[in-house]
């Protein structure tokens, strides 16, 4: 019997994973989100239709309001924060001028994400950790079951800060950064 040597197509499971190693994977595109958070890959069930709902209406205002200079784009997109971190926020905001080969090359000015019973902690605490790290000017987190919203902006030492809340299907929430914005949802 003759062994051969085959190329492995299997994780790392012995070290964390690059952001290199995870471009490689063959994702389904089913839907589930696939994420690489401190080299340890991270997958979501796709969302539901409230998360859906309520993300295509912030979508819509933020894409409206948005200057020319500013591009606004909902998941999936890979977005690269280290070597090894790759994102998807909900929703995000980038300048044009950080778009270069079709991928997010700058840091974005805004990520956005809803919550979900199976993402709370990874919003609320990693990816929220991992923005401010990267330096992502603004971050909001809504909650679909509820409608409460949470605006944190990045203050002079690079902290997040609470900036705004509130519950968007009771009123209007105005938001200055990083663009002027008015949203409220319907249900």
């Amino acid at each position: 019997m003759t062994l051969v040597a085959a190329e492995s197509t299997h994780l790392p499971w012995t070290r964390p994973m690059t952001a290199e190693e995870f471009a490689g994977l063959d994702v389904p595109d089913d839907g589930t989100r696939v994420e690489l958070i401190d080299g340890v890959l991270v997958v979501s069930p796709s969302p539901t239709f409230s998360h859906q709902w309520d993300s295509g209406q912030v979508f819509a205002a933020l894409f409206a309001a948005s200057p020319p200079d500013v591009r606004v784009v909902a998941a999936p997109l890979d977005v690269r924060l280290s070597d090894d971190t790759v994102v998807q926020p909900d929703i995000l905001a980038v300048r044009l001028a950080d778009v270069i080969d079709d991928r997010v090359t700058g840091v974005p000015l805004l990520a956005v994400e809803f919550l979900s019973p199976s993402t709370r902690g990874h919003d609320l605490l990693l990816k929220r950790a991992r923005y401010e790290r990267a330096g992502i000017g603004s971050y909001w987190v809504f909650d679909p079951p509820t409608g409460e919203a949470v605006v944190w902006e990045l203050d002079g030492r690079g902290r997040y800060r609470e900036a705004a809340t509130g519950t968007l299907y009771d009123a209007d929430l105005r938001v200055e950064r990083p663009f002027p914005v008015t949203l409220r949802l319907t249900r």
